[in-house]
C-alpha cells in the first residue's frame, strides 16, 4: 500500500514539476514582451517630447505664446 501511495506521490510531483517549468517559461516570456513594450513606449515619449519642443517654437515664431508679464 505504500509503494502506491510513493508512485502516487511521485507522479503527482511530476506533474507539478513540469507546470511549474510551464509557468516560469511563460513568464520569461512575459517579461521579455513586456521588456519591448516599454522600449517601444520609451520611443514613443521622446518622438512626443521632440513634437512638443517643435511645436512650442513654432508657436513661439508665430507669436502664439502669450509672454509673461515682468
Amino acid at each position: 500500500m505504500a509503494d502506491v501511495a510513493n508512485e502516487l506521490i511521485y507522479e503527482v510531483l511530476k506533474q507539478v514539476q513540469g507546470d511549474v517549468l510551464q509557468i516560469k517559461f511563460d513568464v520569461r516570456e512575459m517579461k521579455q514582451r513586456m521588456t519591448g513594450v516599454e522600449e517601444g513606449l520609451a520611443g514613443v515619449n521622446r518622438r512626443l517630447d521632440r513634437l512638443e519642443d517643435r511645436m512650442e517654437r513654432v508657436e513661439r515664431r508665430l507669436g502664439l505664446v502669450d509672454q509673461p508679464l515682468p
